[in-house]
């Protein structure tokens, strides 16, 4: 096969690529090592009716699509196990390992919830559709300019559909926002508490349910199998290496297997995209020799305060002598009079936010969604939950890395990757102070779901390692420039959260999806000048 531009992954930094690409006229392919699960490619699994009458199922199915990435050996020994079965002593073999454990990797360095979804979408087809903008300052890279990033964020928001209205005449909602807005009263603008930044869209012909968006919207007409005569995916198909011409600097071809078919494709192109996540990018870059030193350092992964709610009492009683719901709540009382709580059943959840600031450099969810951790009891009211996530911010060092081995492979036969972080005492010390904030808030909402007290999640929850194929305008601390170009491999790009250079709090898909629109338009001005 050969293409204009091979793209490896199909999320929605993969998609953004290949909507702008494909709309210039470009020939353009796309392999991923994951499934096709949906008639267009990457809808959003969570429009399902049951998963928005249930978000709890839900759980299930994210929980379903991870798949860790390295797995500390578990040493303990089966005191039960009888004695005539086969045992193993793992200090007996060295490095060996068994069901995917990591030989290699310190428990003490993980991050144990790091995961990849293999799946046409990639984690599109389950996310939370989080896109607020990084703060400026805090967040964001000096190498763009303040008018260039108005313009990405504005065209990549236009193509997830984000809006901050649709879940404006919900009652939880706006309990959260007026009890949030009374205790956090000294926020200054642009700072204060606000409806979260979120990709979806109230269904006109059911307004009590969501279109949540998927990779499926960033593809736009791509996302129709067979729509373009000049784009093809290919799903369950993995690139496993990048071939160089002689001197390096040229990708000749890419090396594709077939994994239903046990085949292996050549496909040429004129430009390679590597859009795999913040591991597997540079896991792919690894396994062809391309290594320079800063590959997989920098790393960053959000460290999360959360807990679980249960709304005081007086607040309920506020909500049935409130003039804006009043209609609403005596109509739901009339149909429902042994209903003790006096939101309809059919209210949308609560999603609410306060923003990244200098003075408080953490993010803030508060709202209900079906996460991998954090599921309701059922012997407490569903709309009686609110959800906090306090996301921090970690500095960028240089020991903070994943590294791919030689010895060990994964699941598909790639290099298998493990991972040296920990703190700085400043990320401590802000994550200490971010805990505290977060509890302010949770009291002033309401009383501690049992088994979901205060607590920092699993290193690695959020999802949101970045750094790892960082760009910058030094080859000697990054691997891609401004552009997004690899350095030195003048027809290689990188996509995805590992490019962005900085400690972020936020969830990073909008800036991800930025940086791809600008690298997309310098692959179309490269080649124009080419020909």
């Amino acid at each position: 096969m050969r293409v204009d531009t091979l793209i490896i992954g199909s999320g929605p930094v993969g998609a953004t690529y290949a909507r702008v690409l494909e709309a210039a006229g470009q020939r353009v392919a796309m392999v991923d090592a994951g499934a096709q699960h949906s008639p267009r490619f990457g809808e959003h699994l969570k429009n399902a009716v049951v998963y928005q009458r249930n978000r709890n199922l839900f759980s299930s199915v994210i929980r379903g699509h991870l798949n860790p990435l390295s797995v500390s050996v578990d040493r303990t020994a089966l005191d039960v196990l009888d004695p005539a079965a086969t045992g193993v002593n793992p200090a007996d073999y060295g490095g060996g390992a068994a069901n995917g454990q990591n030989p290699g990797q310190d428990p003490h360095l993980n991050i144990p919830g790091a995961a990849a979804t293999y799946a046409v979408g990639g984690m599109a087809t389950h996310w939370t559709c989080a896109t607020p903008r990084h703060h400026p300052t805090v967040e964001r890279t000096d190498l763009i300019s303040e008018d260039e990033w108005e313009d990405l964020y504005r065209e990549a928001e236009d193509i997830l559909g984000t809006s901050v209205k649709e879940f404006s005449d919900s009652v939880t909602h706006n309990v959260v926002l007026d009890v949030l807005r009374e205790e956090y009263g000294e926020l200054p603008e642009p700072y204060g508490v606000q409806s979260l930044p979120l990709a979806v869209r109230r269904r006109r012909d059911s307004p009590h349910l969501v279109h949540w968006t998927g990779t499926d919207a960033v593809f736009g007409k791509l996302a129709t199998p067979g729509a373009s005569d000049n784009f093809t995916l290919l799903p369950q198909h993995l690139c496993t290496r990048l071939v160089r011409s002689s001197d390096g600097h040229h990708i000749r071809y890419a090396e594709v297997q077939d994994l239903l078919r046990s085949r292996t494709l050549r496909i040429r192109a004129e430009n390679y995209v590597v859009a795999g996540g913040a591991v597997l990018t540079p896991q792919l870059l690894f396994a062809s020799g391309i290594t320079p030193e800063p590959l997989g350092r920098y790393l960053t992964e959000q460290p999360v305060a959360f807990c679980q709610v249960v709304l005081l009492g007086s607040h309920l009683e506020a909500v049935r002598d409130d003039a804006l719901f009043w209609d609403r709540v005596r109509l739901h009382m009339s149909h429902n009079p042994d209903d003790p709580v006096p939101i309809p059943r059919d209210d949308l959840d609560p999603q609410v936010w306060i923003p990244v600031s200098p003075s408080r450099p953490w993010h803030c969810q508060i709202h209900r969604d079906a996460f991998h951790y954090g599921d309701g009891r059922p012997n407490v009211d569903e709309r009686l939950i609110v959800d906090l996530r306090w996301f921090g911010i970690v500095e960028p060092r240089r020991d903070n890395r994943v590294v791919f081995s030689e010895r060990h492979r994964d699941m598909f036969g790639m290099p298998q990757p493990t991972f040296e972080f920990s703190y700085s005492a400043e990320d401590r010390h802000r994550q200490h102070a971010m805990m505290a904030d977060m509890l302010r808030a949770a009291s002033a909402l309401g009383g501690f779901l049992p088994g979901s007290e205060p607590r920092f999640t699993t290193l690695g929850i959020p999802l949101h390692i970045t750094g790892t194929t960082r760009m910058g305008d030094d080859p000697e601390t990054s691997v891609a420039d401004p552009n997004s170009q690899v350095w030195f491999v003048e027809n290689l790009y990188v996509g995805g959260n590992g490019v962005i250079p900085r400690g972020t709090a936020s969830n990073p898909t909008l800036t991800s999806m930025a940086f791809a629109l600008k690298s997309a338009r310098h692959i179309l001005r490269r080649s124009d000048g080419a020909a």
